[in-house]
């Protein structure tokens, strides 16, 4: 994983990151480091020591969970997942590339898991509810995730 980020850091974000620890040296109100913004797109370096067992990602959300929180809570949660997913499968595709392991695959399957979970919640609220209007008006909503 650390051989990975040093080549990210070569190719990607040595010309951006050049630019941006410049800005940040010029303004003395910048407090942090500006962020380039293709590194949300990548995991953040972790270290590559042998002894330590890897890292627990976690488990998909069940649905019985995902019906107790509110639509906008599941529209906040849809695209966190969207925004992990792009990350996981862009950093799977750069693995590839570099003929690397793509450590945890079983991470994407539980994200997509979520996803299908949340629109299946999502549906059950707009089937059940009892102004047609409002149903159909949902389900557009939910096609268009």
């Amino acid at each position: 994983m650390l051989s990975l980020s040093r080549a990210l850091g070569r190719r990607l974000f040595s010309s951006a990151a050049a630019a941006s620890e410049s800005a940040a040296a010029a303004s003395t109100s910048a407090v942090r480091k500006a962020q380039n913004p293709l590194e949300k797109f990548f995991e953040v370096e972790r270290s590559t020591e042998e002894d330590k067992p890897p890292p627990h990602y976690g488990r998909s959300w069940k649905a019985s969970e995902l019906r107790l929180k509110s639509w906008d809570d599941l529209q906040k949660l849809w695209y966190v997942l969207l925004k992990e997913k792009n990350m996981l499968m862009t950093q799977r595709q750069m693995l590839n590339a570099e003929n690397m392991r793509f450590p945890n695959p079983e991470r994407i399957s539980k994200v997509k898991k979520s996803m299908c979970r949340i629109k299946h919640v999502l549906t059950e609220r707009a089937i059940a509810e009892p102004d047609p209007r409002r149903s159909a008006e949902m389900k557009r909503m939910i096609n268009t995730l």
